[in-house]
């Protein structure tokens, strides 16, 4: 039986961060709307005591509250932990690529 021919639309399984980004999953935890744990981080955008913004592997994720604090990051494993009043979460480009351009664009416009 012949080799399956490689799809350019799934990635390199030979390239480190094809690897990195498909062993770890995104993830959203929110406890009691004091603190809230995101897998699939990629980067951290900015973050203050009233919003924390974040790209991960599904999209751009924003956090909004009050007193918001940013407890642990560790970008290496892809972990984000915020704590604080949480009040709400949302995303841009969700399901899709994260493109952190975009967002800052549609902010300053």
């Amino acid at each position: 039986m012949p080799a399956p021919a490689h799809r350019p639309d799934r990635g390199s399984p030979d390239r480190p961060e094809e690897r990195k980004r498909s062993a770890s999953r995104h993830s959203l935890q929110i406890d009691r709307r004091e603190h809230v744990t995101v897998t699939g981080l990629i980067d951290v955008i900015s973050f203050d005591e009233e919003s924390v913004i974040g790209e991960t592997e599904m999209g751009v994720i924003i956090i909004k509250g009050g007193n918001l604090h940013v407890t642990r990051i560790n970008l290496d494993s892809g972990e984000l932990l915020v704590s604080g009043e949480i009040d709400g979460i949302t995303y841009e480009n969700p399901g899709g690529p994260a493109k952190a351009k975009s967002l800052l664009g549609r902010m300053f416009r």
